[in-house]
């Protein structure tokens, strides 16, 4: 009778044992209360010209496309509030009425606006590619545990224009233009990015001319903005 009872005494502890063993070695999910968010960004976006003279005017399909990475510092323990300064690369074109050109036999650029009442053109639009170094302040209801959330963000996009090129084209003739002296290659824009999850609508406003104040059009300072509008998408 003691034997059973041994037995019966050494089943359970090995049961137990078992049981205690199977609960350890389940997988726990794992938290990571460090996180960070948005790390890599892409967006396409469409360009408008604006600015002085009034008469100059956006014409044709006018698009940019962002892309790069952002490193994100968190700035309260809640970690929904951050900094962001990453580095970019941008493309964007911009279809409008404003010729760039050369004078005949001189270097001296030539800016003049175009009418299609005296002028018949097909193509007449200018390039960038750019450096940019953005720059956010961020908020967001992230949490450790979700990565669907509501984001906000603000910021500057200060960048370097390494590429120019105006194109005009008509019928049996092609200007190409890429030397422009007055170009400013240093650009400043402001930003502002809203939405959720995976889809955001991004604004972008140049806060300096495309052209330094020695840009004259019909005796006129030639004070020519962007303004862009479009999707911007982040991943970790």
């Amino acid at each position: 009778m003691r034997a059973v009872k041994f037995l019966f005494l050494l089943n359970i502890l090995f049961t137990s044992s078992i049981g205690l063993a199977q609960e350890e070695e389940l997988p726990k999910a794992v938290i990571d209360s460090l996180y960070r968010e948005d790390q890599v960004y892409f967006g396409f976006t469409y360009n408008i010209v604006s600015g002085q003279p009034s008469s100059i005017r956006s014409s044709q399909f006018s698009g940019g496309l962002h892309l790069g990475v952002i490193r994100d510092f968190p700035v309260n323990e809640r970690r929904n509030v951050a900094l962001g300064i990453g580095l970019g690369w941008s493309i964007d074109t911009y279809g409008q009425n404003l010729f760039i050109g050369e004078f005949p036999g001189t270097e001296e650029t030539r800016f003049e606006i175009l009418d299609r009442d005296r002028v018949d053109f097909n193509t007449n639009r200018f390039s960038t590619q750019s450096i940019d170094l953005p720059l956010q302040f961020r908020w967001r209801t992230s949490t450790p545990e979700s990565y669907k959330f509501w984001r906000i963000y603000a910021g500057l996009r200060p960048a370097y224009v390494y590429y120019f090129k105006s194109k005009f084209v008509q019928s049996g003739n092609t200007i190409v233009q890429t030397k422009v002296p007055e170009l400013e290659r240093l650009r400043l824009g402001a930003t502002f990015t809203f939405g959720y999850n995976t889809f955001n609508f991004n604004f972008y406003y140049s806060l300096n001319s495309f052209f330094s104040k020695d840009a004259m059009v019909n005796q006129e300072s030639l004070e020519l903005r962007a303004f862009q509008i479009g999707l911007m998408f982040y991943l970790l």
